[in-house]
């Protein structure tokens, strides 16, 4: 009996001398908590996306909360009044957020792109775009098998007619889909506003792009030459449009042999 109290004891004494130290530990170990990040972060929409070029809401808003930033116009799924809010709230300046969507700069669908081969097996585009850059001949174009689509948390992104095509009023500007997207061709457009989109991201000449599809840019200089502000530059027989010279007057639109400018006023 006297081995079995000893045992008890031993195991007693030991287990608190255990709870004093990690008590200790916890105390002496402890992070200090940082209220205001943790408010901030409440007031962000928790997209997780990393558009603010921080390591998700919390990585900003501990950011903001120590002084990183002082820029409260980061978060494009947010918007202005999350700006508002974060700026009211930390006694700054509210930044400006100018509402963007994501744009697919690709005709290729099913009628204009040509086929190379049948594919068959892992319906993803990083991963189709590993076998000879994908299905279709132009091996710069829309895959449409969806990575942006299963990226897109506002479900923003369908595809149609074999190109993925984004909804403006469902985008929240996350850039998820522009960093899933494996071929680059999806980018920010402001909203509300007219601005020039050059829909083709082919490289290659323009007899061998017209082969690929029928919509492709065939780098001719007729845009760069008609356009008044400078805003169109060609690169690699690919047309640009820089959408902050850009005035939306539609002469490149206009001049394009192939129609692969658009004129895009997003809503």
């Amino acid at each position: 009996m006297t081995g079995i109290v000893t045992a008890v004891l031993t195991v007693g004494i030991i287990g608190l001398v255990c709870g004093i130290a990690l008590a200790a530990a916890s105390i002496a170990l402890a992070v200090p908590t940082d209220e205001k990040a943790e408010a901030v972060t409440e007031m962000l929409p928790g997209a997780n996306c990393g558009s603010c070029g921080y390591s998700g809401c919390a990585g900003y808003a501990s950011a903001l909360s120590q002084g990183k930033t002082a820029n409260t116009a980061l978060c494009n799924p947010g918007g202005a009044e999350t700006s508002k809010k974060i700026a009211e709230y930390l006694g700054l300046a509210a930044g400006d957020v100018k509402p963007m969507s994501a744009v697919v700069l690709c005709q290729g669908n099913k009628s204009n792109a040509s086929i190379k081969m049948d594919y068959v097996g892992v319906d993803s585009c990083k991963m189709a775009a590993q076998l000879f850059g994908g299905p279709k001949d132009c091996i710069y174009g829309c895959l449409g098998l969806g990575d942006c689509v299963k990226a897109c948390p506002y479900n923003a992104i369908k595809i149609c007619d074999g190109v993925a095509r984004v909804n403006p009023a469902l985008c929240k500007a996350c850039k998820k889909c522009i960093e899933n997207c494996p071929k680059g061709i999806i980018e920010l457009l402001p909203l509300g506003e007219s601005r020039a989109a050059v829909l083709c991201k082919n490289k290659d000449k323009g007899v061998l792009a017209r082969k690929e599809c029928k919509m492709a840019c065939i780098g001719c200089m007729k845009c760069v030459k008609v356009c008044e502000s400078g805003a169109v530059t060609v690169v690699n027989f690919n047309a640009h449009v820089d959408t902050e010279k850009c005035t939306g007057c539609g002469k490149c639109a206009e001049s394009c042999p192939v129609k692969c400018i658009n004129i895009l006023n997003l809503a």
